[in-house]
Parts: structure tokens; C-alpha cells; sequence
């Protein structure tokens, strides 16, 4: 289900290319993300200046932010080459160790998805980011012996959706760290004009201040919403994206005025009738609308936390009134009882028959 939605933050290799064309390529163009944008200028001005290399940096933060653009804009500004790998792609310490032998000097390696390496594969990378060394046993049982091979000075870029995946240890041999924040809608707005500029779209700030709107705080959502809205405005009109054409469009696609598709108010809907509002567990929410419930964790409920329209509690999840108030249903009395602690239950018992005469 993941895969055919519009508003999910993941990525699509059929985007592979489109994205490319649309991202930027220095810390100039790139918009949004001001004090990381500050803080790698001093560091890469720093280590030019001594001729030296960067430390090594750990980006996360929600999928679709522009990690992989920025690790490429730092190597760009670096002057340097960039090798891009994943976590998942490098099954074996032999995988890694053919990449780190074959950078050059002042090199970055970007790990997408870092913390899906395997065990076995962290333990190579400790002394190549400590190091800069590799250590290979040669041989097997007691003739077994240990050689180390030196590495160029290298650059690690990281880059996660879960910092609180990563060991310990990994983590702590980065010497950067950033966190990625949720874009603000001019920030999307303005990277709609800059892609409506490559991709040759004629616009009005209304209409692509409404696509900005869904997004989710999303550069790689609202790219994609563009491109969607401008083959309607294609077909369905003159060409040209205004707030009739965007909303139309949007409607067309299922997409609500918060960014919300079916898939987000299915699970509501389902949370506020079927369970009536009481808290319920991820893998019964998962059986019951027929998604994964790994879909649901890491895909579905972080937005829809960040909204607040869903809440953890120890006994489950629930919706809160807000989301009440968007879906446009009635707050289940259930919902107070099993939420509310029991010494207010009266006082608002009294204000629910009030409200009813």
C-alpha cells in the first residue's frame, strides 16, 4: 500500500531521475533548514582552510527531509567526490571494506538507511572512522593472523529515520549530528517555485500555497503533489496552477487540506466507529484495516501524532478530539470514560447531561 501513495515521505526509484533534476546543488539554493545550512558553511570553511577533511555526520530525522541532497551539497562544496550506499546494500564486512579501499582522499561515503547495518559490518567501520585503518583477518583457526590496511582521510556522511536505532557506539563516532526539522509552508512554497522553474510550470502563489499546505512539511511530498496537480492543470485547463486547479486536483487525488490521503483517515475512522474511540493496540489496528502494522508505525502514525490527532497511552492508541473535529464525528462517550481519569468522570458526567437538556 505504501507504494501507491502520494504523501508518504519515502522513496520511489521511479523518482529517481525526476528528483535528481529538482534538487539543488549548494547550500545557496537549498532552502529551509537554516541552522544546519549556518553550521556546515563554518565547518566546510574550517576544513578547507586547513586542507583537511569534515568529521563525520549523522543526519535523521523523518524520510523525505533531504538528507541525500545535503550529503551531496557538502561533498559538492567540499570540492570532493561522493559514493552512495545503504545500509541494507552492504550484507557482508567484505562489502565495506571493498568501498572504504576504494575512496580517495577527502572522499565522502554516504550510508543511506545506516541504521540498518549489520553487526559484524559496524565492527569494520569503528577503526575506519576512528582510525582511518582496516582490519582484515587472513586465514582461518590458529593461523588465523590480523593485518591493518591505512584508508585515506575520509568523510562518513549518515544518514537515518532512526537515531534511537543506532548503537551506541556508532553513534557516538560522529562528530556531527543534525536533526532535520518538518519544513514550514513558504519554505515549501519556495521550493515549489524553484522546481516549477526546472520543470518549466506556469503558477499563482495561491495555488501552490495550497499544494504547500498538504505536504506534510515535506520537500519530497510537495515535488511530488506538484507534478500530479500540473498534469491536471495540463488537461483540465490552460496549463496554469491556480487554487481552483490545486484543490480540484488535490480532491481528485484524495488529498485532504491537512495532507491527510484515505490510508490516514481509514485508520482514523476506523479507531473513532469501530472501536468507538477506546484505546487499541497496533496489531489489531493493522488486522483490522489490512495494512502492515510496520506501515502504520513508521509510516502512518508519526504525521498523524505530529498533528495530534492520535495519542500513545499505556493501554493503546487513541484519537484525540481534534481528530474528532477534522473527520467531523461525534466524540463517543466511551471515549471520555476510558481516557479520563475517574475522579473527574462526575464533574464531566454533570456537564454531558447539562449540555443535553
Amino acid at each position: 500500500m505504501e507504494e501507491e501513495r502520494l504523501v508518504t515521505g519515502g522513496f520511489k526509484e521511479q523518482e529517481d531521475e525526476q528528483e535528481k533534476s529538482l534538487r539543488p546543488k549548494t547550500l545557496t539554493e537549498y532552502v529551509g533548514q537554516q541552522v544546519v545550512k549556518d553550521s556546515l558553511n563554518i565547518y566546510i570553511q574550517a576544513a578547507r582552510e586547513r586542507h583537511d577533511s569534515l568529521d563525520h555526520i549523522l543526519l535523521y530525522g523523518p524520510p523525505g527531509l533531504g538528507k541525500t541532497t545535503l550529503a551531496a551539497i557538502v561533498a559538492a562544496e567540499m570540492g570532493q567526490n561522493i559514493r552512495v550506499t545503504s545500509g541494507p546494500a552492504i550484507e557482508r564486512a567484505g562489502d565495506l571494506a571493498s568501498l572504504l579501499t576504494n575512496l580517495s582522499s577527502g572522499d565522502v561515503l554516504f550510508i543511506d538507511e545506516i541504521h540498518r547495518l549489520s553487526h559484524a559490518v559496524e565492527e569494520v567501520l569503528y577503526p575506519a572512522m576512528e582510525d582511518f585503518a582496516l582490519d582484515i583477518m587472513i586465514g582461518k583457526g590458529p593461523s588465523a593472523r590480523s593485518i591493518r590496511l591505512d584508508l585515506p582521510k575520509f568523510t562518513l556522511i549518515g544518514a537515518t529515520t532512526r537515531a534511537g536505532s543506532l548503537s551506541a557506539p556508532l553513534r557516538d563516532r560522529f562528530g556531527i549530528l543534525f536533526r532535520l526539522q518538518m519544513y514550514t509552508t513558504d519554505e515549501l512554497m519556495k521550493i515549489i517555485q524553484h522546481s516549477s522553474k526546472v520543470l518549466n510550470i506556469k503558477y499563482d502563489e495561491d495555488g501552490i500555497r495550497e499544494i504547500a499546505g498538504r505536504s506534510r512539511g515535506t520537500p519530497r511530498i510537495v515535488n511530488r503533489l506538484l507534478r500530479r496537480v500540473r498534469d491536471y492543470a495540463q488537461v483540465r485547463g490552460d496549463g496554469t496552477i491556480t487554487k481552483a486547479i490545486a484543490q480540484e486536483a488535490l480532491q481528485l487525488l484524495q488529498v485532504d487540506n491537512l495532507g491527510l490521503d484515505r490510508v490516514d483517515r481509514e485508520i482514523l475512522t476506523t479507531m473513532m466507529v469501530k472501536f468507538e474511540g477506546r484505546p487499541v493496540g497496533l496489531d489489531t489496528l493493522a488486522a483490522t484495516t489490512g495494512e502492515d502494522a510496520v506501515t502504520i508505525e513508521d509510516v502512518v502514525e508519526p504525521y498523524l501524532m505530529q498533528l495530534g490527532f492520535v495519542m500513545r497511552t499505556p493501554r493503546g492508541r487513541i484519537c484525540t478530539k481534534a481528530a474528532y473535529e477534522h473527520m467531523k464525528l461525534p466524540v463517543p462517550k466511551t471515549y471520555i470514560q476510558d481516557t479520563v481519569p475517574q475522579g473527574q468522570m462526575s464533574m464531566l458526567d454533570g456537564e454531558m447531561k447539562n449540555e443535553d437538556q
